[in-house]
């Protein structure tokens, strides 16, 4: 498996936020953990957490594909449901790989 991780802790705040909206239409503000490309998938997908997390909080971590345009840049409307069990266990891998690696996860 080939990924390519893109930590996003650099990026200024607004960069690093995306609002989702569910679908009773309430609006959550989420931080980008990190974006990554698969290669077996030939897709970008985002690692999203709730934006009013507290340090040391568990947290649902929630994960998409993604569109992003010729700058990079990806909405909420560009976010697409991560459809197989395979693609999953890929993107949990990669997360876990992500959350064991003191250099990518900051610790």
């Amino acid at each position: 498996m080939a990924v390519k991780i893109n930590d996003q802790s650099n990026l200024p705040e607004e960069d690093r936020q995306i609002t989702l909206v569910d679908e009773k239409g309430n609006e959550e503000l989420f931080e980008v953990l990190f974006t990554f490309y698969s290669d077996d998938y030939e897709k970008s997908y985002v690692l999203l957490y709730p934006a009013a997390t507290v340090d040391e909080e568990d947290v649902e971590i929630q994960a998409f594909s993604f569109d992003a345009d010729e700058a990079g840049d990806a909405t909420s409307g560009d976010l697409h449901e991560i459809e197989t069990e395979a693609e999953w266990d890929m993107v949990e891998g990669v997360l876990n790989t992500f959350l064991d690696d003191d250099r990518l996860s900051g610790e």
